[in-house]
């Protein structure tokens, strides 16, 4: 960007700015929600009041109907990129190429600097990198769906509910044993085990994480007076960081603690008794 270019930008941005703060001025301070603060904190966190049926069968957390999209997109785009995209691959690349190559040449590099056992763990880390980052997106969409209520509420982030945030952290400390496993055998449990609180660390860092963003959002949304504008940064903008931030903490911590578990104990030699053999000799000989 040139200099005027860059001008304009900032000029253009503070007279939005402007507009949103004369707007919230104008609207006041009352609030913009039917229900209290409280319940609508709470229903962010439990997911107690509104809920969705699933085909009819059973009621479910929103965050399940995310979950199943979102799994959805992302075996529908790697099918396509699988059929369609790779077997076109030129020499060279591309801009959508280019842009899969440095992503899955990124998670394969974080694989090999932390374990030898690098194949398994490098498309462990890109699946659960990609998941994270495009469930953390995908309630910016504003996908609607209606509740048990009838009420029409917009689908939050899969990770979003603290389920899906404890069984990405318990699959990620069961990948993590599965190094310990296959490079140190049935000791590599036990030395897995000995950070029993990792699965429970990784859940609740990750869900704390989601779940603040969507925390602030709605209190920005719950007062009129901040609901001009307001909202659609503050969403985007920590919707963009979590997506980014958790996506890179949990891939390189699963990459680390598989490395350091995976990574085979060698035996020190046993210099001690060849020493105190050594000794005894020469005590007979000077008998």
């Amino acid at each position: 960007m040139t200099k005027k270019e860059r001008k304009k930008a900032i000029i253009i941005f503070s007279i939005i700015a402007l507009v949103f703060m004369i707007g919230s001025i104008i609207a006041g301070g009352g609030s913009g929600e039917e229900e209290s603060v409280q319940v609508v904190m709470r229903d962010a966190v439990l997911h107690d009041v509104n809920k969705v049926s699933l085909f009819g069968i059973k009621d479910v957390n929103p965050a399940l109907i995310s979950g199943f999209i979102v799994s959805g997109i992302m075996i529908i785009f790697a099918l396509i990129c699988r059929l369609f995209v790779i077997p076109r691959f030129k020499l060279v690349p591309g801009k959508f190429q280019l842009v899969l190559e440095t992503v899955v040449g990124m998670f394969s590099n974080m694989a090999k600097e932390n374990s030898h056992i690098n194949r398994f763990l490098g498309a462990y880390i890109f699946a659960a990198g990609s998941y994270i980052f495009t469930g953390t997106l995908f309630e910016l969409l504003g996908v609607q769906a209606i509740t048990t209520n009838g009420n029409a509420i917009s689908l939050p982030a899969p990770l979003a509910d603290i389920n899906g945030a404890i069984m990405m952290g318990c699959l990620s400390y069961l990948v993590i044993m599965s190094g310990g496993i296959i490079g140190n055998g049935i000791k590599g449990i036990g030395k897995t085990l000995k950070d029993f609180s990792l699965p429970i660390s990784m859940s609740f860092r990750l869900f704390g994480a989601l779940l603040s963003g969507a925390l602030v959002t709605e209190l920005v949304y719950y007062f009129s007076s901040m609901s001009y504008g307001v909202p659609v940064i503050v969403g985007v903008l920590f919707t963009l960081l979590h997506a980014l931030i958790q996506a890179y903490v949990l891939t390189m911590l699963t990459s680390l603690f598989y490395g350091e578990v995976s990574e085979k104990v060698v035996k020190p030699p046993k210099e001690k008794k060849k020493r105190r053999k050594k000794r005894v000799t020469v005590v007979k000989e000077t008998a």
